[in-house]
């Protein structure tokens, strides 16, 4: 008999469900809305609310004064945001209160003078976005987003702050926090990975070594997915990481009983649940 263990804390965090919760209820009751890039990274999402019409902006040059666009949880620039608002359009800031905690940070750092080294994925646009809020206060700083990039891009500084992405892995954030601490004679560290990501990866540390497979449920392009996956794979190598149930392949669950299940940050309940269903099919297990 199959025994499907799925990931308490799998599917929607704080922060993504205010932002898809505050996108819907534009699309319903406005019939139209942008949002600056897709507002997580989940492509099921973004699909849905387009059919509510919530669509992703293509350039500023589309918008008209009056329109509506959703800062996405992600964040922006300050600079965007001034870019909007001299547009005349309607701004809703669906910023996760996580994020908005990193800049608070970035800005207090750089106002005591400390150079400022982010821990995560350069190009992400969270990070696009903290970077943003060093720059409109003249700070200094460099982005990091594995052991070498920190040996490389972290010059000798007296004093150093540190923020990380809020889905960065605990794991690689300890460790730079103990390079740079044998490195610096000042260190101020600001934990800003949220509680949501921290708790999912406890979560999948546990479980991944105790079943036969594991499924980890997410978009392609989620960052804090992907690092799920990693730490999954590393403890057990039958991992797949899938954004639906269409992915699933019955020879993942030839002979495998134990199965473990858990989804990133912007992944909805009903394909968590889809995929559940399909692996109870699989397996000959009755829904319940």
């Amino acid at each position: 008999m199959a025994n499907i263990i799925v990931a308490q804390t799998a599917g929607f965090c704080f922060g993504v469900r205010i932002a898809v919760d505050m996108a819907k209820q534009a699309g319903e009751k406005l019939g139209h809305a942008y949002t600056n890039g897709p507002i997580i990274h989940n492509k099921q999402v973004v699909n849905y609310l387009k059919s509510i019409g919530v669509e992703e902006m293509q350039g500023y040059s589309q918008l008209k004064p009056g329109d509506t666009v959703i800062i996405r949880s992600h964040g922006v620039p300050p600079k965007t945001e001034r870019m909007l608002k001299e547009l005349h359009v309607n701004v809703l800031d669906a910023t996760c209160p996580f994020v908005k905690k990193v800049h608070d940070k970035v800005k207090q750092l750089v106002e005591e003078g400390y150079f400022v080294v982010i821990i995560g994925e350069e190009g992400h646009p969270e990070v696009i976005g903290t970077l943003g809020h060093l720059e409109e206060v003249d700070g200094k700083g460099v982005v990091v987003e594995n052991f070498e990039d920190l040996v490389k891009k972290v010059p000798k500084r007296n004093r150093i702050g540190v923020v990380a992405q809020t889905t960065q892995s605990e794991d690689f954030f300890r460790e730079a926090v103990g390079y740079l601490a044998e490195n610096t004679e000042e260190l101020k560290v600001f934990n800003t990975i949220c509680d949501a990501t921290s708790v999912r990866q406890e979560e999948v540390k546990k479980i991944a070594p105790e079943v036969d497979v594991m499924i980890i449920i997410g978009g392609k392009h989620s960052g804090n997915t992907q690092r799920l996956y990693q730490i999954s794979k590393a403890l057990n190598p039958n991992t797949y990481h899938i954004e639906t149930a269409d992915e699933l392949q019955e020879q993942w669950f030839e002979n495998k009983e134990n199965i473990g299940v858990s989804a990133g940050a912007s992944t909805p309940d009903w394909i968590i649940q889809e995929v559940v269903n399909k692996i109870k099919e699989i397996k000959g297990v009755s829904h319940e």
